[in-house]
């Protein structure tokens, strides 16, 4: 099968069919286990992109203004001095910005998911427990 074929072909494809046309247009053979619908998808987005084209840089800079730009992440944002509280298990735990890291109850720690996993006893993502994603 050639990529320029019809995208309503590739929805008709059987798997094994779907795994040669992966072969051709990819160069490599799919990723063990892929579902069925996944393999649709991603072959019908693949000969779509090489039919019709992908965004040009023009329209991506226009979509970028247009959002205002990539958002920074809040992680980032935080200046030393700041502080972060949370509560767990009827407790707060208060935990200040550093420029080396963060700090709690008089301990230096290099990130927020140290602290998170200091509290609450499991892995957790540190922005996401003091709620900065």
């Amino acid at each position: 099968m050639k990529p320029q074929q019809n995208l309503e072909t590739v929805l008709n494809l059987d798997r094994p069919a779907l795994l040669e046309f992966w072969l051709e247009i990819f160069g490599r053979p799919p990723p063990k286990y892929l579902s069925l619908a996944f393999l649709q998808k991603a072959l019908s987005f693949e000969t779509q992109r090489q039919q019709m084209g992908d965004v040009s840089k023009g329209t991506l800079r226009t979509l970028e203004a247009i959002s205002g730009g990539k958002a920074p992440s809040r992680i980032s944002s935080l200046k030393p001095g700041s502080h972060l509280i949370r509560e767990w298990n009827g407790r707060s735990y208060m935990v200040e910005v550093t420029e080396s890291g963060f700090r709690m109850d008089g301990k230096t720690y290099r990130s927020l998911s140290s602290i998170a996993r200091q509290i609450t006893g499991v892995r957790w993502s540190g922005p996401r427990f003091f709620g900065l994603q």
